[in-house]
């Protein structure tokens, strides 16, 4: 049986979420069938050649551990280190400036600079977010108006994020396995993230979602298409996350969870088969 290196943060503290129970849960179904070890993010460097497959889940923000994470990316070039999500993706594994260029195609996304000279691009409201382009969790952002935006940001400043700040009905997040839809959640309190329930999608939402899978086009691995509904009932993205998405998976139905744990062992065996 081939092995796998299991790395997770089981003492990362995130507000809302509980990372060591969802990755306790979900390797201790995985171990029925596959043979896995469980690593923290930043012992993996020392351990991740002698398995077949390294699985990056729960381990937090990369700004946490650095190092390890650029050492971790470098052995996936230079020496194929086989990996769970593949790291070809274009969303959060490579940070932020994502948002940016979805911004310039078009996408229906929430839009997004990181030049005050481009301040003609968002639409005018009253206040803008801004937050550090390596952040994470909230962690640096800030509501400002445009006045104090200008003080606070300037013309050579390329790692701040300049977005408008949407006056949004709900979030509602979908998950995927490679290419196929799994589950959806949403927080139907605004003001509370993270107590999720589960969402019937609706064809346009589903059609909404696969705009961004089809764009980022990742070989394998699970994905997290973030959005809030704006005041006109549109859906724009505000994260895709295909680094390490927290999954919600303790607050699914026995069933949905089931169903999610089946996709993923057959995605995990089917690159544990690939050359």
């Amino acid at each position: 049986m081939k092995k796998i290196l299991f790395v997770t943060d089981l003492y990362y503290n995130a507000n809302g979420r509980r990372y060591y129970e969802e990755d306790l849960f979900i390797t201790s179904k995985l171990r029925e069938s596959l043979k896995l070890v469980i690593c923290n993010p930043k012992d993996m460097d020392s351990f991740n050649d002698k398995f077949h497959l390294t699985i990056f889940r729960n381990a937090g923000p990369a700004s946490n551990f650095p190092n390890e994470y650029n050492q971790f990316r470098n052995k996936i070039k230079t020496k194929n280190l086989k990996t769970y999500n593949s790291f070809d993706g274009k969303g959060d594994m490579n940070g932020k400036d994502y948002l940016i260029e979805l911004t310039d195609l078009d996408y229906p996304v929430i839009r997004t600079i990181d030049k005050i000279d481009n301040f003609d691009k968002l639409p005018k409201v009253d206040k803008y977010v801004i937050k550090p382009k390596d952040g994470a969790d909230s962690i640096g952002m800030e509501f400002v108006s445009k006045e104090e935006l200008y003080k606070k940001v300037s013309k050579e400043d390329r790692n701040t994020l300049i977005q408008p700040a949407i006056n949004f009905e709900y979030e509602v997040s979908f998950y995927f396995i490679d290419r196929d839809f799994q589950y959806c959640l949403y927080a139907p309190d605004k003001t509370k993230r993270w107590e999720l329930q589960e969402y019937n999608a609706t064809g346009k939402d589903l059609e909404f979602a696969m705009k961004f899978i089809d764009w980022n086009n990742i070989d394998h691995g699970i994905q997290r298409i973030d959005a809030c509904r704006d005041e006109n009932g549109n859906l724009l993205l505000v994260e895709l996350e295909d680094l390490n998405p927290y999954l919600s998976i303790l607050e699914l139905s026995s069933e949905l969870q089931e169903k999610f744990i089946e996709a993923l062992k057959k995605s995990i065996n089917k690159v544990l088969e690939s050359n």
